[in-house]
């Protein structure tokens, strides 16, 4: 067991360990020499996942889930086990000793991969959604020093799974979850009413997406470190708020598309649709639209829609068959609140007043489902990136 001369390391003293002996993370082919001994040592990631998830002071006293992540072994040609329909990972309750909790599967498990998977899982994240000017943006980039003030923004708690959720966007329920790794998802479930008054209704508009990366897991508290002489005389449940590391705030995923981007990817789901069934344009559809990262970097799934004109909508209960429209695949849109129907009407009195082109505007809103991201790249940017995160 990893031992700092007569005490358990504690969680500072692990990550630091941890990141000496991770050079082989975002590596796309693993070359060993480019790893240390340790790093390709089973026996100390199997022991530092012990201490850090299961068995040390601060995992006895967790605060956060409980489920605890095994990820398995690879083979060149793919996780180690015949059946084909195996997930490449299992999941535990948490439990005081960690070889119970594998139970037969210990062989299986690759533990460095767990460790980071459990890493990720284990942190705190938010998701800040944003309106922003095209122009400011333009600015900001071009001269750092200049703040930039969103048009309107939504900021939302998100958690990192090695699942993913895959939504219908006519039910507005979950339809079936499927692995994911080696990707992680944050995945919005309620994405319809958080981002209902998201709504890009000028040209110079931009779609912002930010992940940030919090607390938890991967920002262990120094002061641990310097208490460890007493841990023994310590409570094993820990106020984690007191022990917050500084800068426990990364940027995980910054990016932003202009209004025009979505409206070209948007018209071009509404041609599919329209020779299909034979209709005009329908500010009411909803489309599922994927971008992808600065870079090429992980990807953001969003469901865009036309804002409904209320003004031209007509008065009474609507009916799924049949619309003034001609489809009813705008039933999601119609649904909304009071609330929303006001913000719609806003957007278009926005568009009409901004509108410089022949072309007609459309306010769009867009509803962010997931981001997904590479767990290598999560786990760099926890361990080493050192950059300010970028705030809205």
């Amino acid at each position: 067991m990893i031992r700092i001369g007569e005490e358990t390391p504690s969680r500072f003293e692990l990550l630091s360990m941890v990141k000496k002996h991770s050079n082989l993370l975002g590596k796309t082919t693993v070359d060993e020499q480019d790893a240390s001994d340790v790093e390709l040592d089973g026996q100390f990631w199997h022991d530092v996942f012990d201490l850090y998830f299961v068995g040390g002071k601060e995992s006895r006293g967790r605060q956060d889930d409980d489920l605890i992540f095994f990820v398995r072994k690879w083979r060149r040609h793919g996780f180690h086990d015949n059946d084909e329909g195996l997930a490449p990972y299992f999941v535990r309750r948490w439990a005081p000793e960690l070889d119970k909790l594998t139970g037969e599967s210990l062989s299986e498990v690759d533990w460095r991969r767990s460790f980071y998977l459990n890493m990720i899982a284990h942190t705190s994240y938010s998701v800040t959604v944003a309106i922003c000017s095209h122009r400011a943006l333009i600015n900001h980039q071009a001269e750092q020093g200049t703040p930039l003030s969103p048009i309107y923004k939504v900021v939302k708690t998100v958690y990192a799974s090695p699942s993913r959720v895959n939504f219908h966007l006519d039910s507005k329920k979950e339809v079936e979850t499927t692995p994911a790794y080696p990707d992680i998802c944050f995945a919005i479930d309620d994405f319809d009413s958080t981002f209902d008054a998201v709504v890009l209704s000028d040209t110079d508009h931009c779609y912002c997406v930010l992940l940030n990366a919090l607390d938890g897991a991967a920002f262990p508290s120094e002061k641990d470190t310097n208490d460890s002489s007493s841990s023994n005389k310590l409570p094993l449940r820990i106020d984690t708020n007191s022990l917050k590391s500084k800068n426990s705030k990364l940027t995980l995923f910054s990016g932003f598309v202009s209004y025009q981007m979505v409206r070209d990817a948007y018209d071009a789901g509404s041609s599919r649709f329209g020779s299909l069934l034979s209709v005009g344009h329908s500010s009411g559809k909803t489309d599922r639209l994927y971008m992808k990262g600065p870079g090429g970097r992980g990807e953001v799934e969003v469901a865009v829609s036309g804002v409904v004109d209320q003004s031209k909508e007509e008065s009474g209960p609507f009916s799924p068959v049949t619309s003034k429209r001609g489809f009813g695949l705008g039933s999601i849109v119609r649904k909304a609140a009071a609330v929303a129907s006001v913000a719609a009407k806003h957007a278009y009195a926005a568009a009409a007043a901004t509108s410089t082109s022949d072309e007609e505007m459309i306010p769009l809103k867009c509803c962010l489902m997931s981001i997904t991201l590479p767990w290598e790249h999560i786990a760099y940017d926890l361990l080493f990136k050192g950059s300010p995160p970028v705030n809205l």
